[in-house]
């Protein structure tokens, strides 16, 4: 299990090593790492020093200055010519290539909140199967996966409502095992110590662990939470963590 690989192409590469699968849990896309500016789209295209800004900024809740402080960036990339949402797909593009070409033979993936799920039918190669909303048989026990993120101040490129998110979680029904990017609506599960602000969890993603009692409930989008597993009901909960950072993956087995 990986989730928030942001542009990890080499670990990646090695993370399904000895494993009868690997299953991915999105944010394959790097647009700014928050531990190192220099890295990502974003720094990229407008330099390091605007990086550190936009950390600045997002990390102090000014999110209005923050999108401020794109826009008049985007401008200048717009008087050069350059249609915004082409860049970003072109950069996005590369990243897609390399991080699919990294994946195994057998791989079950789902979107991330900053991932463009229009491209991935492009990337994604025979062996590897893309779900959301969706069930599939592993090794004998059924895997339920829902991708994405709920809206924000952030808004990152794939965030939908509490409504179309609840359908999709309706929809995976009960399972042994639910994949998710984001985590149940647990303040422990949602709150990152090192960010200091809780991101968005699913009541409807809690309320169907303790409804149908999956033996796990897996996911990732908080990189430093304050608790990284807590039972709910029968259901242990776990975020496999910040692949990006740690290069390693979280095991199962049975």
């Amino acid at each position: 299990m990986v989730s928030d690989v942001h542009g990890n192409g080499p670990d990646l590469a090695r993370a399904g090593d000895g494993a009868d699968a690997l299953v991915c849990l999105g944010d394959l896309v790097l647009f700014l790492d928050y531990a190192d500016h220099s890295r990502g789209i974003f720094p990229d295209l407008f330099g390091v020093e605007n990086a550190h800004r936009l950390v600045e900024l997002r990390t102090a809740r000014r999110f209005e200055e923050a999108r401020a402080l794109g826009r008049r960036l985007w401008d200048d990339i717009e008087r050069e010519g350059g249609g915004r949402m082409a860049v970003i797909e072109a950069a996005v593009r590369r990243q897609y290539a390399e991080l699919f070409a990294a994946f195994p033979d057998r791989t079950y993936a789902t979107y991330g909140n900053v991932d463009l799920p229009h491209l991935w039918p492009e990337y994604a190669r025979p062996g590897t199967t893309v779900l959301d909303g969706e069930r599939v048989e592993i090794g004998g026990r059924v895997f339920g996966f829902v991708g994405g993120g709920l809206t924000t101040p952030m808004r990152t490129p794939y965030e939908i409502s509490d409504e179309e998110y609840a359908a999709k979680v309706e929809a995976v029904g009960e399972v042994d095992v639910l994949c998710t990017h984001i985590p149940p609506d647990v303040p422990e599960l949602c709150y990152d110590v090192v960010a200091r602000r809780f991101e968005r969890g699913s009541s409807a993603l809690l309320d169907a662990i303790r409804r149908t009692r999956p033996r796990y409930a897996l996911f990732g989008h908080v990189h430093q939470p304050l608790a990284a597993r807590v039972r709910v009901g029968a259901t242990e909960c776990v975020n496999v963590g910040h692949f990006n950072a740690t290069g390693t993956p979280y095991v199962m087995q049975w």
